[in-house]
């Protein structure tokens, strides 16, 4: 699968949370996939990752809150970043 790095980034939220947002355009979708990205995105708390959109080979798009996983509607990576921001303001309060 050859890959291109659209977004690699580490933003800082406090002394003890951070997001950390890592996008790649790939040529064909993955396995469970319908668009052509490959993507993690992570809310860090305390050293322990308490949401994560991501999508894996035959998983699909989906989201980790906590321990509990659920499907998730991939439209367009702007929707994608728009529902993780979205999630980040409701589980995350400094």
């Amino acid at each position: 699968m050859e890959a291109k790095n659209l977004v690699n980034e580490r933003i800082v939220l406090s002394q003890h949370a951070f997001a950390e947002l890592v996008i790649w355009s790939v040529q064909n979708p993955l396995l469970g996939s319908n668009h052509g990205y490959k993507y993690r995105l992570a809310l860090i708390i305390d050293n322990e990752c308490v949401m994560r959109y991501d999508n894996e080979v035959g998983k699909g798009d989906h989201k980790h809150v906590g321990s509990i996983e659920t499907s998730f509607t991939f439209t367009s990576l702007e929707d994608l970043l728009t529902a993780f921001w979205a999630d980040v303001e409701e589980l995350y309060h400094d």
